[in-house]
């Protein structure tokens, strides 16, 4: 658990010293730090991750090597400056839960989502979703997505 703790990146040393072990982390929790970016190497490394926590950080992009997580089931994103939806989960076969509360995305790619198999739930409350994902996202899901009541602004924190 590497929350509250100011970091800007990953740091470098913890991939020596859990070398041995990381087929056997399934949870890391980097929430409410200053992430601008996880590397490839970072996805690579903990490819036995079920569960990864970076809510409260200032990203905006996923590598594309999240799609190394194939054992995912949960990613909480919530609270970053994500403009785009990170696409790259849609090709996770394990993702359950998707937390994109609190960022900037307008558009979601909802036919992507509708074919993950095991998606059960999405929340994008509070982004300013267009209103074609309103209307389209309903009938072609079969998951809970939480949205908010267009033009509703997150409470300050």
């Amino acid at each position: 658990d590497l929350a509250e703790c100011k970091l800007v990146s990953f740091p470098i040393g913890i991939y020596k010293v859990l070398r041995n072990v990381t087929d056997q982390i399934h949870l890391i929790t980097l929430a409410n730090n200053e992430l601008k970016s996880l590397t490839s190497k970072f996805m690579t490394t903990f490819c036995q991750l079920q569960e990864l926590r970076l809510e409260g950080n200032f990203l905006h992009r996923l590598p594309n090597e999240v799609s190394a997580l194939q054992h995912l089931k949960a990613i909480d994103l919530s609270r970053n400056q994500f403009h785009d939806f990170p696409e790259q989960l849609t090709t996770l076969p394990a993702l359950e839960t998707i937390n994109l509360e609190e960022n900037e995305i307008v558009d979601v790619p909802v036919e992507k989502l509708a074919a993950m198999p095991a998606l059960r739930s999405i929340n994008l409350r509070f982004n300013p979703l267009n209103a074609e994902v309103r209307v389209i996202a309903p009938p072609l899901i079969k998951f809970d997505m939480l949205m908010s009541p267009e033009g509703t602004r997150a409470p300050p924190p």
